[in-house]
């Protein structure tokens, strides 16, 4: 059975919509086809036998009246057969191209019919003919009329089903041959973009495939394939500039351990054991750190989908607020109930993160504010610090990016924080942005809002 049909269907996709052209074809055009013939064939037959009645009728009158001739004069045509049959079967009177011909036929009306038609291949000649006999009178010996019209060439033979049935097919293959050119039209642009997307290594992503002119399926995947191609060639590109970013901030705290350990070992006598210590465990924090958010991202843009949850936005950050302590007093204005969906773990990364920067970074003061607007749940987080340059507001979400020496990681953060704030609300549909305020950052972050929610508002100092 899988051998038989993998033998008829084809493997090609050009070939598989030519043959389900070709029998969809075939499905519309044989019926189509059949009750042409039919329809054509009745018709004929139809005018021919009108013809051969008014010649049957007509002529009966006349003998009836007294006033035929012989021969009989035709009626409708001059090549029309009219015979006068009498009760023995003998010819009593025909038409000129009759003389000498048998009779057409020995069909008589069935009474109380006086007339009847049918077809015949005999006795005329070798091409048939339709007939109409009449019988002139009512009693069983009464002389009958048998008007005879030659039958067209494909009515009285198949050349008519012959002529349709090579129509039909060549209307087939006119559908196939189109189909195929169509289907080989569009399928030979996607060879190409095959063959293009084939000689596209990781070492080399900046090639892109020829977009087709139009706004068909094919044009649309060419564009697309260019969008992930763009996509996949920028995702490449962070990764390795991520790459030997993290290999460099690994690198530096590994070193200083390294160079404390191989000092202490070299001089022995003159090494504080205790400050050897600290710094030592300096460093493995902050190597602890820095290892820790990356997992972290790894796992964030590596992972699927994690179990959400209803997470209130604002009693999340007053319990973040509340868990740590900070140099800098932050105020906070948070509505009720601004419920998102989202993971709360990694929405708590998230808000920690952003105050851990604003910590870092304010000079006096902090504040929060946390409201729903249209359906968005909206976190705020404005420190009175220095003002990131608009030009560098986008760089503060690059991983490992440094702006400027009022903003760098010698305060302690690993370059990550932002980075990770934004992925996660990235994650969850949302955006983070830095907004442009008077004096100090704002940082704003939206969230899709998982209901409507009261506004009832609730300050806090």
């Amino acid at each position: 059975m899988s051998l038989r049909r993998a033998a008829v269907w084809p493997r090609s996709i050009r070939g598989r919509v030519t043959l389900l052209a070709l029998v969809l074809a075939a499905v519309f055009l044989i019926p189509l086809a059949v009750a042409a013939g039919t329809v054509i064939r009745n018709a004929v037959a139809a005018s021919l036998t009108r013809e051969t009645r008014e010649a049957a009728s007509h002529t009966a009158v006349a003998y009836r009246e007294g006033t035929l001739r012989d021969p009989i004069p035709p009626v409708v045509r001059d090549e029309d057969v009219i015979q006068l049959i009498g009760p023995g079967g003998h010819v009593l009177a025909s038409t000129e191209n009759a003389r000498g011909m048998p009779p057409v036929g020995d069909v008589r009306p069935a009474s109380p019919q006086r007339m009847t038609d049918f077809s015949t291949c005999r006795g005329v000649s070798v091409r048939c003919h339709q007939v109409t006999a009449f019988s002139t009178g009512t009693d069983p010996g009464a002389v009958v009329v048998y008007a005879a019209e030659r039958m067209p060439v494909l009515i009285s033979t198949h050349a008519l089903e012959a002529a349709i049935a090579l129509q039909t097919a060549a209307l087939a293959a006119l559908i196939g041959w189109i189909t195929w050119k169509g289907a080989d039209r569009g399928l030979r642009t996607i060879d190409n973009i095959q063959a293009e997307l084939a000689h596209i290594t990781v070492s080399d992503l900046s090639r892109r495939v020829r977009e087709p002119p139009g706004e068909d399926e094919i044009a649309g995947l060419a564009r697309t394939v260019n969008a992930t191609l763009a996509r996949l060639e920028h995702s490449v590109e962070q990764q390795r500039r991520f790459a030997a970013d993290a290999s460099h901030e690994l690198r530096t705290p590994i070193a200083g351990l390294r160079a404390q350990l191989e000092e202490a070992r070299l001089h022995p006598e003159h090494t504080d054991l205790g400050m050897l210590v600290n710094g030592a465990l300096r460093d493995t924090d902050r190597l602890q750190t820095i290892i820790t958010d990356l997992l972290f991202m790894a796992r964030l843009g590596s992972g699927g989908p994690a179990a959400q949850e209803r997470v209130d936005l604002g009693r999340l950050a007053a319990e973040e607020i509340e868990r740590r302590p900070g140099r800098v007093p932050v105020n906070t204005s948070v509505q009720r109930e601004v419920v998102v969906l989202g993971v709360s773990t990694q929405l708590f990364r998230l808000i920690g993160n952003l105050l851990d920067n604003a910590q870092r970074h304010a000079s006096t003061l902090i504040r929060m504010e946390v409201h729903a607007s249209r359906g968005t749940a909206v976190l705020t987080l404005t420190n009175d610090g220095d003002r990131i340059p608009e030009a560098d507001r986008e760089r503060v979400f690059q991983r490992f990016a440094r702006v400027d020496e009022s903003r760098s990681r010698d305060r302690g953060g690993t370059g990550l924080g932002l980075s990770i704030a934004r992925d996660v609300a990235i994650a969850h549909g949302g955006t983070l942005h830095v907004e442009d305020v008077p004096e100090g950052t704002r940082f704003v972050l939206k969230l899709p809002a998982a209901e409507e929610i009261r506004t009832d508002p609730v300050s806090k100092c």
